[in-house]
Parts: C-alpha cells; sequence; structure tokens
C-alpha cells in the first residue's frame, strides 16, 4: 500500500510542477508583448512567485521518484530500460526548467533578447517531453 501512495504523490506533484511549467514561458509571451514598464513590472512580480512556487514541486517530484526507484529495488531498475529513457527525457525536463530560470532572471534585469513567438514555441516545448515521459511510464515498453 505504501507504494501506491508514494507513487500517487510522485504524479500528483508531477502534475503541479508541469502545470507551472506549461504557464511561465506563456507570462513570458505577454512581457516580451509589452512595452508599458507598470505592466513589466507587473509580470516580473508573477514570474518570479510562480517559478518559486512550482519548483519545490519539482524537488518533490523528484524526492517521490526516487523512492519510487528504491522501493521497486536495484533489480528492477537494471532490468527497466523504458525507465532509463524516461530518466533521459526527465533530466531534459529538469534542465528546461532551470533555463526558465535564466530567462526569467533576464526579464527581471530587462535584459530579454528573445520575441514573443520565441516563448511561444518554448511554450510547447515540454508538451512534447511529458507525453514522451508518460508513454513510457504507462506502456513501459522501449
Amino acid at each position: 500500500m505504501t507504494i501506491l501512495w508514494i507513487k500517487a504523490l510522485h504524479i500528483f506533484f508531477m502534475i503541479a510542477w508541469m502545470a507551472g511549467i506549461f504557464y511561465l514561458p506563456r507570462l513570458f509571451v505577454y512581457h516580451a508583448s509589452t512595452s508599458n514598464m507598470a505592466v513589466k513590472e507587473q509580470f516580473k512580480i508573477m514570474e518570479r512567485r510562480l517559478w518559486f512556487f512550482v519548483t519545490p514541486f519539482a524537488l518533490l517530484t523528484l524526492i517521490f521518484g526516487v523512492w519510487l526507484i528504491f522501493l521497486y529495488g536495484s533489480a528492477w531498475f537494471a532490468s527497466s530500460t523504458w525507465l532509463h529513457a524516461k530518466l533521459v527525457l526527465v533530466i531534459a525536463l529538469y534542465a528546461y526548467h532551470g533555463y526558465l530560470y535564466k530567462l526569467l532572471d533576464a526579464f527581471a534585469k530587462d535584459k530579454n533578447k528573445h520575441p514573443p513567438k520565441f516563448y511561444r514555441i518554448l511554450n510547447e516545448a515540454p508538451v512534447l517531453g511529458l507525453f514522451a515521459i508518460v508513454s513510457l511510464a504507462v506502456v513501459k515498453y522501449i
């Protein structure tokens, strides 16, 4: 029963994290589209609060994911090639999360170098990664 609760918490925190990962680049789109300084300042606050709100969810996703691997055991881990592929994609999502912080910092310093279209494309990238991760976790085949 414990493993099911750990799995449920892992999934819950992953969903909460992804919600923020999907929304932050959308805020960047709007931020890059405005020239009104008052609006820019408001976006800076919203972006910062969102990033710091979802980052604990990213950490909790990691903690519960590692806990699951530990509970299933090293033999299971060694034989689960689908999980190895999933972990590569998960590492890419954490790198993406870090990159969002770099962009957030550039906006905070009024040093954005990208047009709104860049952020629209960036906003779609994690959708593909999440699709692949969920597919691997459910189908368990590679």
